[in-house]
């Protein structure tokens, strides 16, 4: 992905926070930003998916609710999240600004926060 860089590296590089040098490049920033909005929605889902699986085991129908949960914690981010990470990233850069690492993960996981928030009240509802 990135110079001399293998994908794995580059993960292993966004969750420990290893770039100490700040983000510059929009793919960079894009990058950081949407894998963490990218596993802290799966990490979310995989959660849900598992207390859906032990409360609905034994109902007919009902145990096979989990993969869809567990499938929209993989489709959520791929659309959604792939489109305000960009955003985010296209700010940051039109405004030449440098983001830090952890404002990447902040906005990734701060997605993820919202769309939760928005999955738990009524909001979407009273629109």
């Amino acid at each position: 992905m990135f110079e001399g860089m293998s994908d794995l590296d580059s993960i292993a590089n966004v969750i420990w926070f290893s770039p100490s040098n700040p983000l510059n490049t929009f793919l960079e920033m894009w990058y950081h930003v949407f894998l963490w909005a990218f596993f802290s929605c799966v990490l979310i889902h995989t959660i849900a998916a598992l207390i859906a699986f032990a409360t609905l085991r034994k109902h007919r129908v009902g145990r096979f609710f989990p993969v869809v949960v567990l499938i929209m914690g993989v489709f959520t981010p791929a659309t959604s999240g792939l489109i305000t990470s960009a955003v985010i990233a296209f700010v940051y850069k039109a405004s030449a600004l440098q983001m830090s690492p952890f404002y990447a993960f902040l906005y990734g996981v701060g997605q993820t926060a919202v769309a939760a928030a928005f999955s738990f009240t009524r909001i979407l509802a009273t629109l």
